[in-house]
C-alpha cells in the first residue's frame, strides 16, 4: 500500500522495519531483488550497518558472498584495488561462460587505466560546456511538450527521454534511434523473472543485435578521422581499437547503462523525493540556488546502482571478519550512503545538508563513475527547467520500482502537472 504522495504506508514501512529486525542475521539475503521492488531494502541494511557491518551470505542463486554496508570500509574496498580485483564482473551476478561481456569498469590496471581514459574526453569540462546548451534546449522541449493536469509517465515521457537523447549525442547516433539505447540497458541488466526479458537467450539475442548496429557506426567511424564521439574514440584508440567483438559489446553495455540508468532513475528520484518531503520541496521552489545541493542529495538518497561487486585477490580482514582469496565482496553503496557514523541525519532528504557531495553513489578509487559530472548537469538543467514552468510536479501514486538488486530505480513513476 502507498500513500497519495507515493511513500510506503506507514503500515507496510513498519511491516518491512518488523521483519528485517526480527529475522535471524544469518538468514538475511540484501541481494534479493524482490526486497529492491517492494521498497523494503533499506532496514536490512540498518541491521546489517549495527549488527554484521561485513556479513557472509553463505548460500544465493549465484554463490556465497560478502556485503560490505557500513561507509568507511566501503571506501577501504573500493580504493584498494590491489587486494580487491573487479574482474570479471561487477555485479553481484556472475557472468555466463558462452557469453562474457569484458569491460573497462571490470578490469583491474593497467588495461583498465587506458581503455578509461581512451572515452573520457567525451564527459570533460570542455565537452560537458560544449553539451549544456543542447541538454538545456532539449530538456526545455520535453517539458513544453507535457501535459498540464492529466496524468502521465514521468520515468517514460521525462527521465528516459533526456538521458537518451543525451546519450545518443555522445555515441552521435541519429537521434530517431535513441529509445533502442534505453531497451538494451534494461535489457543487460534485466533478470529473467524482471518481466524486461522473457529468457537468457532472448536476452542475449537482443544485446547481439546491440553490438551488431555499433559494428556498423564502428566501421563507419573507421572511414574517417578521429571525431569527438564515444565510438569514434573506441575506434580510433589505441587500446581499443583491436577489442574483440564481445570485449566491444561489453563496453558499449558499460557506456549504454552508466550514462542511462543512473541519470534516468535520479531524475524520476527526485521527483519522488521532493513529494514525499514537501517542505523541502518547498524551500527548493522558494531558492532555486539550492537545486545543486538537491541534486548531491538525491543521488545519495536514491543511489541508482546500489552495489558493486569485488573478489578478494588475497586473505584480507575487513570489519574483525576475515575474507579469503576468491571470496566475493558486495559494495552496498544504497547502505553506505545512509551510514549514521558518517552522515547526519542519514534517513532524511535534506536539499540544504552540508558536504552533500560526500555520497558513494558514483563509487571511489579508479572506477570512479567516469561521467558523474554529466549525470549532475542533467539532473540540474532538468530542475532549473521545471522551476520556471511549473508550480507543482505532483505524484499520484506508488511508482513501480526497477525488480533488481543492482539498478535501484523505477519503471513507472505516475504524475501530474501544474502550471
Amino acid at each position: 500500500m502507498a500513500d497519495d504522495q507515493g511513500a510506503p504506508t506507514k503500515d507496510a514501512r513498519a511491516e518491512a522495519e518488523a521483519r528485517a529486525w526480527s529475522m535471524p542475521i544469518e538468514q538475511i539475503n540484501v541481494a534479493d531483488p524482490y526486497l529492491f521492488a517492494a521498497g523494503d531494502e533499506l532496514p536490512y541494511f540498518a541491521r546489517l550497518r549495527r549488527d554484521a557491518p561485513v556479513h557472509y551470505q553463505p548460500e544465493h542463486e549465484f554463490g556465497p558472498y560478502w556485503s560490505v554496508t557500513r561507509y568507511q570500509d566501503i571506501m577501504a574496498v573500493d580504493t584498494d584495488h590491489e587486494t580487491f580485483s573487479s574482474e570479471p564482473a561487477i555485479t553481484i551476478a556472475e557472468p555466463e561462460d558462452d557469453f562474457r561481456l569484458p569491460m573497462f569498469i571490470a578490469m583491474d590496471p593497467p588495461k583498465h587505466d587506458v581503455q578509461r581514459k581512451t572515452v573520457s574526453p567525451v564527459v570533460s569540462g570542455p565537452n560537458l560546456q560544449t553539451l549544456e546548451p543542447l541538454i538545456r534546449q532539449r530538456a526545455g522541449a520535453i517539458l513544453d511538450a507535457l501535459p498540464i493536469g492529466e496524468e502521465f509517465d514521468w520515468v517514460d515521457k521525462v527521465s528516459a527521454e533526456l538521458t537518451a537523447m543525451t546519450l545518443a549525442t555522445l555515441f552521435d547516433i541519429p537521434q530517431e534511434d535513441r529509445r533502442k539505447l534505453t531497451r538494451w540497458s534494461d535489457v543487460a541488466t534485466a533478470r529473467e523473472d524482471s518481466g524486461v526479458v522473457e529468457s537468457q537467450a532472448a536476452r542475449r539475442v537482443e544485446l547481439l543485435e546491440c553490438v551488431d548496429y555499433f559494428t556498423q557506426v564502428w566501421q563507419d567511424r573507421l572511414k574517417g578521422e578521429p571525431r569527438n564521439d564515444l565510438i569514434s574514440m573506441l575506434a580510433h584508440g589505441p587500446s581499443t581499437r583491436d577489442m574483440s567483438r564481445m570485449e566491444y559489446l561489453g563496453n558499449l553495455v558499460l557506456l549504454i547503462v552508466g550514462g542511462n540508468d543512473t541519470t534516468r532513475n535520479t531524475i524520476s528520484g527526485s521527483v519522488l523525493a521532493l513529494n514525499q518531503n514537501p517542505e523541502q520541496y518547498d524551500r527548493l521552489k522558494a531558492d532555486r540556488e539550492l537545486i545543486p545541493g538537491m541534486v548531491s542529495e538525491t543521488l545519495r538518497w536514491q543511489t541508482p546502482l546500489a552495489h558493486m561487486r569485488r573478489i578478494a585477490k588475497r586473505d584480507v580482514e575487513l570489519g574483525e571478519k576475515t575474507i579469503r582469496q576468491g571470496e566475493k565482496v558486495v559494495m552496498w553503496y544504497v547502505s553506505g550512503n545512509r551510514d549514521e557514523r558518517m552522515i547526519e541525519r542519514p534517513d532524511d532528504y535534506w536539499i540544504e545538508r552540508p558536504r552533500a557531495r560526500q555520497h558513494l553513489s558514483f563509487g571511489f578509487g579508479i572506477h570512479r563513475c567516469v561521467g558523474n559530472r554529466l549525470a549532475e548537469l542533467q539532473l540540474m538543467v532538468i530542475w532549473q527547467e521545471i522551476l520556471k514552468r511549473f508550480s507543482h510536479v505532483e505524484v499520484l501514486a506508488e511508482p513501480k520500482r526497477v525488480h533488481s538488486s543492482f539498478v535501484r530505480g523505477y519503471e513507472r513513476l505516475p504524475v501530474r502537472l501544474h502550471a
